[in-house]
């Protein structure tokens, strides 16, 4: 440790290691964690201790999955609320999605406004997807080697014009051309044969809105999606994951050596149908919110690895767009700020721990996207740390989210986990929920 000019120490009873948690010290020189030592290592000269006690000292998380809609739809959200809202929540890295932003991200000189009206902006480390449209396969490349960490498609309309969905045949011609090239390609997956197909009926009742998005069309869609890929030795992954019927069709390609991974989101695996009231169109989302027992098979399949990562999909909108007609409501759910401890309360009750919850919400998202330097407290990794207090709870209070929209489905529910401070390269980025001045950079994938 002496070797080495360390400038600051951090030193907890519970540090979440990769080897797994022990009290330690975590050395940390230019914004890189040099050493994990024993928690009584000498604090060298010069260097700051932090000591946080016996709260718990865990890798900062990464969310591969938000929905920041700047530029272009700033009024939804935005790259200040939205990495002030991360930060506050204990994650230091976000991958923003290609749409609902104006433009999206589905050319290089998109990219770049994008990159824009970030860097500024960033509380927290920012990466970007790319899109795959059904006429910009010719852009795909280009994006990949600007430096994008996949690419996103929907198979069904995405709720938005510009950015239309791929059938099956563009489907195969994108995913071809990006498995050419070593990429990425991240789905959305409903069917939407099955949709059209579904009974449709509007109002304020969540039943109706639940049978309009039948479990078959995610099945449906992940199975020829799965087919694709064994087709054409092609790495995809599964977004927001809701259907418990399609866990089996993805063991067994995992089991053959399909290069597929899948996630899914903290609504799904903390909030049940059951629960939502009529008219309570905060809790809309595609693919929805499904039963109590179907949550119970989510939980499963992410204890046996059928499911690999747990990241938020923060989906917002102006709280004008929630009408109460579930049919026509906005779809998405706000929890950037919130999911650490949404997922931890109903993980702890499930007799999970803690190191579950990094390994689903920082290790698994960060090796989703080739983050080499995130995702881990080890030597040679970024110095980002969530400092968390497991056995604390909090009431939700939307007013005190740092979201531009405070419309969340976790209102007023009571939950552990206060996070303390959020750190990013050896910087404290956020204290009790307030961030600092924003010190984020913008990520470019490297391999």
């Amino acid at each position: 440790m002496a070797d080495v000019a360390v400038e600051l120490v951090l030193r907890s009873t519970s540090v979440i290691t990769p080897g797994g948690t022990r009290a330690a010290s975590v050395a940390v020189a230019a914004g890189k964690i040099t050493a994990v030592l024993a928690h009584d290592a000498e604090v060298p000269a010069g260097a700051r201790l932090e000591d946080f006690g016996d709260d718990v000292l865990l890798p900062g998380l990464v969310d591969t999955h938000v929905h920041v809609n700047d530029p272009g739809r700033t009024e939804w959200e935005g790259f200040w609320t939205a990495t002030r809202a991360a930060a506050a929540g204990g994650i230091t890295t976000i991958l923003d999605m290609p749409l609902n932003s104006l433009p999206p991200t589905t050319t290089v000189d998109h990219l770049r406004i994008k990159q824009d009206v970030a860097r500024a902006k960033a509380h927290v480390d920012v990466g970007f997807w790319g899109g795959a449209l059904p006429d910009n396969v010719k852009d795909l490349r280009p994006l990949h080697d600007a430096g994008v960490y996949g690419f996103k498609c929907f198979l069904s309309p995405s709720g938005v014009e510009e950015f239309p969905q791929l059938d099956q045949e563009r489907l195969a011609t994108s995913l071809a051309e990006i498995t050419g090239f070593g990429g990425l390609l991240i789905v959305h997956a409903e069917d939407p044969h099955h949709l059209e197909s579904a009974p449709q009926n509007p109002g304020p009742k969540y039943a109706d809105f639940l049978a309009s998005r039948p479990r078959d069309a995610e099945n449906t869609a992940i199975q020829n999606l799965i087919d694709q890929a064994r087709r054409l030795n092609a790495r995809v992954h599964v977004l927001h994951l809701s259907s418990s019927d399609a866990l089996p069709l993805i063991a067994a390609a995992k089991a053959e050596g399909v290069r597929i991974t899948v996630e899914s989101c903290p609504h799904f695996l903390t909030l049940t149908a059951e629960e939502v009231p009529d008219g309570a169109t905060e809790f809309k989302c595609c693919p929805p919110i499904r039963e109590a027992a179907n949550q119970d098979l989510l939980w499963d399949a992410l204890a046996d690895g059928t499911i690999d990562c747990v990241v938020s999909d923060h989906s917002p909108s102006t709280a004008d767009l929630k009408t109460g007609d579930f049919a026509t409501a906005w779809g998405g759910i706000s929890s950037l700020q919130l999911g650490l401890p949404a997922i931890w309360t109903e993980a702890r009750r499930r007799g999970r721990t803690l190191e579950d919850v990094v390994r689903w919400m920082s290790a698994a998202p960060a090796a989703l996207a080739g983050l080499d330097a995130k995702g881990a407290i080890e030597a040679g990794r970024d110095a980002d740390f969530a400092v968390l207090a497991p056995d604390e709870t909090f009431t939700v209070d939307p007013a005190e989210l740092h979201h531009r929209n405070q419309v969340t489905a976790y209102a007023g529910k009571t939950l552990y986990g206060v996070v303390k401070s959020t750190w990013l390269r050896g910087t404290r980025i956020a204290d009790h929920g307030t961030p600092t001045e924003p010190t984020g950079r913008l990520l470019e994938r490297q391999n």
